[in-house]
């Protein structure tokens, strides 16, 4: 009876907690997604909009550090987001329009890619990316911590109070992100739903 209950739950055990764990492999697919994953969001960084009165652009970084967060998990979201960061501070030109360093106000969205990516994944894991309404919640909450950490920063590096920060970092982005959102509640479900994987957690 107990070989008959272990053979049960061998499969359950390894079952997928997110679309990254689909791959093969262990130590050298972990390396590839945490690299993969910092180069995408540095790709997405270069498709930047300037918005007039702010320093902080339109760009496709959010979206990508979102699907990363829902498709690495959190431990290799959040490697791969310290990996841009630091590599982006140490001078490789993949920030927005190729730019590098520590000099930029929008820089805290970028440390906030860390934690959000670890959240996303995190929820990701528990399910949280496999129904569009699922998906929209997590991917809120990922959006939440962008700015919670983005818009402190952009206070200090510009000297201003929290509401003109509000008015700089947070308003003209807000139908843009929410645009996102949606985008993502609709890709991932079908991503899941594709690979046959997600019904398991879908309930």
């Amino acid at each position: 009876m107990a070989t008959a209950h272990a053979a049960h739950a061998h499969p359950a055990q390894r079952r997928p907690a997110v679309l990254g764990d689909l791959l093969p492999g262990c130590l050298t697919r972990d390396a590839a997604l945490i690299t993969g994953s910092a180069v995408f969001v540095g790709i997405a960084a270069q498709i930047a909009v300037p918005v007039p009165g702010t320093p902080v652009p339109v760009t496709g970084q959010t979206f990508a550090v979102l699907l990363a967060g829902a498709a690495l998990g959190p431990a290799r979201a959040a490697l791969g987001m310290a990996l841009y960061l630091l590599a982006g501070i140490a001078g490789v030109p993949w920030f927005t329009d190729g730019s590098s360093g520590a000099g930029a106000p929008s820089l805290g969205y970028v440390i906030g890619f860390i934690v959000a990516a670890a959240v996303v994944g995190r929820l990701a894991g528990r399910g949280g990316d496999r129904t569009p309404l699922r998906t929209a919640a997590t991917m809120l909450t990922g959006t939440v911590i962008m700015y919670a950490a983005g818009v402190p920063y952009l206070m200090a590096a510009l000297g201003v109070d929290l509401g003109r920060a509000l008015d700089l970092g947070v308003v003209p982005f807000l139908a843009g992100d929410a645009l996102k959102v949606l985008a993502a509640a609709a890709l991932l479900p079908a991503a899941w739903r594709l690979t046959g994987a997600g019904r398991d957690r879908s309930a």
